[in-house]
């Protein structure tokens, strides 16, 4: 399918089951294969231009706010990409082998600042990142630490984002950029059989599927980096 628009990148999506956010220098598959400097002579798809329709960087959060079965987080090689609901249990049959994140901290798989967000966005349901660091205790000078700990929490599975949000002055208006809301995976795909089909997949038959997929959009892919986009280290 040709690529002209927002409904095209949509249905290409949901046929490819995944996808890297922006460009494709880990030789995997994105359906944008070009970042903003390298955009193909003639091609409608143009990154920043601000156009809803034909400017990748505006999809990303219109498709958590017009389409169902969709995450999208950094959740390939620390940066963007997009999930379809019929992959995700194979992803988290794999980054996260039906292990609660409990455990993952009581083993020192997981960081105390890691846990630091994860509880505050337990408690609160979904957060914009600013109040993540203002509820966290998290300061200026913890920026690279907090960056990380996001990071990772969104690699594992843990967190992905469900929508932007203004911030809102004393008056209750809204003013400056809008800032990205998480929440846990779990409630992104509440209602959903996300889950259950994820504890009903070994590990060996999750990885083949995102494997024979991976090699089906893109033969070249070399079985390494595979395995890293497939379990996220």
């Amino acid at each position: 399918m040709v690529l002209n628009n927002f409904n095209d990148f949509v249905k290409i999506l949901l046929s490819s089951g995944f996808s890297i956010g922006g460009g494709n220098d880990e030789g995997i598959y994105a359906i944008v294969d070009y970042d903003w400097q390298n955009v193909p002579p003639g091609s409608p798809v143009i990154w920043h231009t601000g156009d809803s329709d034909t400017d990748p960087w505006e999809w990303r959060i219109r498709v958590l706010k017009e389409c169902d079965g969709i995450a999208y987080s950094k959740c390939f090689f620390k940066k963007s990409g997009f999930i379809t609901q019929e992959f995700y249990p194979y992803f988290l049959a794999l980054r996260r082998g039906g292990l609660e994140f409990k455990d993952e901290y009581t083993d020192g798989l997981i960081s105390h600042n890691t846990k630091r967000i994860y509880d505050i966005i337990c408690e609160y349901g979904e957060l914009p990142v600013h109040e993540m660091k203002a509820y966290g205790g998290f300061g200026r000078e913890d920026k690279s630490k907090f960056d990380a700990a996001l990071t990772e929490l969104q690699m594992r599975l843990y967190l992905t984002i469900c929508g932007t949000r203004r911030r809102m002055n004393a008056q209750g208006k809204e003013y400056g950029w809008e800032t990205t809301i998480f929440c846990t995976t779990e409630r992104f795909w509440e209602n959903t059989d996300v889950f259950a089909r994820a504890a009903r997949l070994n590990e060996a038959d999750a990885y083949a599927a995102i494997r024979e997929r991976v090699l089906k959009l893109n033969p070249a892919a070399g079985e390494q980096k595979i395995r890293r986009f497939a379990y996220g280290r």
